[in-house]
């Protein structure tokens, strides 16, 4: 088991994701991890990286498979005794104008976006490294079974761990708690709101879909923008659970919003680059050691939002 430092990024092979995994390659001292869930794809993302003289390791990834989630969550265990760096990318979205009816789009956009983040964060946030003061020396650089090279020396001396959690979020999540009624805006906003009744909830909105009742219900007319209400309040809910229990981890979770990025998912015509949506996700994955925040928070721009 290696004592090397380790950050992954899920839904990695392009996008966001890959600029956000380039940069951490770039900037964080340890072995970066790309995930996707198409290993062709992923492994093509790490070649493309490996030309720009990067070295991330690859291991593939289906955030909506538990046997996906715990087969990473066992490697990461058995190569790396934990995690240090974990950014929740993986998501999904349909277009404006997709004739999928609209329940159909809850359901799956929900299945994803919301329960398969979920599933991930039960599998790995238990790996979370602990904060953990001692130094560490650097390690020679050495091929791995995967035939993948380690992500290279870095300076590691007096190098503090201290794990960090980033959930990408979207401001529409923001814009569609504006949206809902106010007795689900109390919900979402409340301090105390458990897993178990997000989760209701979320299961709550795909049901009101079926039955065309969303609206009724209270619920905006975005799926994409509920299940990102639901990253955001899980989110809120892991970061006060740490707090609870494992507070001298010294462990931030927050999620955040990259903005709105060229991607495939947002199209053309969106105002930022990948890498700049990459900017506000790779901030919050390496806050520095003494950083006691933000955690539990909503961040764009590098900024905390009110929630």
């Amino acid at each position: 088991m290696s004592c090397t430092r380790v950050a992954l990024v899920t839904g990695a092979n392009k996008g966001i994701g890959f600029a956000i995994t380039r940069d951490l390659c770039r900037q964080f001292s340890g072995d970066v991890i790309l995930t996707a869930r198409d290993e062709a794809r992923g492994r093509q993302a790490v070649q493309q990286l490996q030309a720009e003289g990067l070295s991330p390791r690859f291991h593939q990834l289906d955030i909506e498979s538990l046997q996906s989630i715990r087969a990473l969550r066992d490697f990461l265990r058995k190569e790396y005794g934990g995690l240090d760096v974990l950014v929740n990318n993986a998501g999904m979205a349909f277009k404006v104008n997709d004739p999928t009816p609209f329940h159909i789009q809850a359901e799956v956009t929900m299945k994803t976006n919301f329960f398969g983040t979920r599933d991930v964060c039960t599998e790995l946030l238990p790996l979370m490294k602990p904060h953990d003061t001692s130094s560490q020396s650097p390690a020679p650089v050495t091929e791995r079974s995967s035939g993948v090279p380690r992500s290279g020396l870095r300076d590691r001396r007096l190098c503090p761990k201290c794990s960090r959690v980033v959930n990408v979020s979207s401001m529409v999540s923001l814009r569609a708690l504006k949206n809902c009624s106010p007795e689900l805006q109390q919900k979402f906003r409340s301090d105390t709101i458990s897993e178990e009744e997000l989760v209701g909830l979320m299961n709550k909105f795909v049901e009101d879909t079926r039955t065309g009742a969303h609206q009724k219900e209270g619920w905006p007319n975005t799926a994409y923008g509920v299940t990102k209400i639901g990253v955001t309040v899980l989110s809120r809910i892991h970061a006060r659970n740490l707090s609870e229990h494992r507070k001298g981890d010294k462990i931030l979770l927050n999620a955040c919003c990259p903005g709105w990025v060229r991607t495939d998912m947002a199209g053309p015509k969106a105002t930022k680059s990948p890498e700049e949506g990459a900017e506000t996700p790779v901030f919050l994955a390496l806050l520095p050691p003494d950083a006691e925040g933000p955690h539990g928070q909503f961040v764009m721009e590098k900024k905390v939002e009110q929630w």
